[in-house]
């Protein structure tokens, strides 16, 4: 995960030239051998993200913190009181990897004061069966 650090945020980007948020999650799920179906919305666009994000809801199980394995996509709301709107990967260890505009892909604490407040929730794909990844049954 560390040599995604600094790859720019790139607004539907999904390689190592620039990622989105969805794109960087898309990149981590897969290294763990897991396609997750992609989405092609602006970033800028909350409505539509958050519809989006409610309408997959069902193909993905909700993990309860601090129960939750690796990987977990993090639902947030990121300058949202309303809208989900950004999301992460949860990689153990209370830290989850997300790429933002400013900053690029970069790695930060789920009880951190910044993000705890924002997080809506873990979601694990629920066509994937979980028990194949010797790893992603430890909670933190």
């Amino acid at each position: 995960m560390h040599n995604l650090i600094g790859v720019p945020f790139v607004n539907g980007g999904r390689d190592l030239t620039g990622m989105d948020c969805y794109g960087l999650a898309q990149w981590v799920f897969k290294k763990y051998g897991i396609d997750l179906p992609d989405y092609k919305i602006s970033c800028e666009d909350a409505t539509r993200i958050d519809c989006q994000i409610a309408e997959a809801k069902p193909n993905w199980i909700e993990c309860r913190w601090p129960n939750v394995p690796v990987p977990a996509l993090v639902v947030m709301r990121f300058n949202s009181p309303i809208f989900c709107n950004h999301t992460g990967v949860y990689i153990g260890g209370g830290r989850f990897i997300h790429t933002r505009e400013r900053v690029g892909v970069n790695i930060d604490r789920i009880e951190s004061p910044v993000w705890r407040r924002r997080i809506e929730g873990f979601y694990i794909p629920g066509w994937v069966n979980y028990d194949k990844f010797s790893d992603t049954k430890k909670s933190v």
